[in-house]
């Protein structure tokens, strides 16, 4: 029989599996509360965009203007999109006293916390017990329990497809220098709204093959939407046969009459 590990994040950081389990707990009674939202850099996936903004009810637009930082590095296509804290006390925008004001749809990271993941999938606690006191509760977690209570899986799978883009686009090393690819790359990414002005009020129907079917989960849900852009950028980008294109009147053959 395997032993289980306990974490307490105290010493070296143990690398831990799924099967491992970790002391947490986090609620108003705990000293440090919400302090774990203050003055930290949380980079933004194109889903945790799609929730936070639809969180709010407010457009894509004013979410990026308001809520976020956008860092574009040379030779670097997809930009490092950035939560931008307060400014007089560097806390979350989304936290109070009592807590987090979008914690159904809270970003990835704050969903992990405490703990965090490895490049070869294992886990480390962020924190140690002398920062976080939440740590030093009683209650104990399994952390696949602890990923599946946090709501985890959607978040991991959105994930895995988005690095289906921007692994092969950094093995590529593209270097793009026309900055209308990257205005289109940052829209279809984090700006849905305008992805799906684009999609419905341009030609674009009228290039791509698409099945009608698809058309309307696109046009009525922004997760498929979100995967939709994912597609375009595999097809624009990368070279992938993801859509058919459609033939010019010109260049159909003439049927026999």
């Amino acid at each position: 029989m395997s032993q289980k590990k306990t974490a307490d994040g105290g010493g070296k950081k143990a690398r831990l599996e799924r099967e491992h389990l970790f002391r947490f707990k986090c609620y108003p009674g705990v000293s440090c509360f919400t302090q774990c939202c203050q003055d930290i850099t949380i980079v933004l996936t194109p889903f945790d965009v799609l929730r936070l903004k639809n969180s709010l009810g407010i457009s894509s637009d004013e979410f990026l203007e308001e809520y976020t930082i956008i860092i574009q590095k040379e030779k670097q296509l997809i930009p490092l999109v950035i939560l931008k804290m307060n400014e007089e006390d560097k806390k979350c925008p989304f936290v109070t006293p009592e807590g987090c004001t979008v914690y159904h749809d809270r970003p990835w990271p704050c969903r992990m916390y405490p703990l965090d993941m490895n490049d070869d999938g294992t886990f480390s606690l962020i924190a140690d017990a002398s920062r976080c006191l939440g740590l030093k509760e009683s209650d104990k977690w399994k952390i696949s329990d602890w990923l599946s209570e946090q709501g985890i899986g959607p978040y991991e799978e959105m994930n895995e497809l988005l690095s289906k883009i921007t692994v092969p686009l950094n093995a590529k090393g593209l270097d793009i220098t026309n900055p209308d690819i990257t205005k289109m790359t940052l829209m279809a990414l984090y700006n849905l709204d305008k992805f799906k002005d684009f999609v419905f009020k341009s030609t674009f129907l009228d290039r791509l093959e698409v099945e009608p079917e698809r058309i309307e989960k696109v046009r009525n849900n922004d997760e498929d939407l979100l995967l939709f852009a994912f597609d375009w950028i595999k097809f624009g980008l990368l070279g992938k046969k993801v859509f058919g294109v459609k033939q010019k009147p010109s260049e159909t053959t003439p049927s026999n009459i």
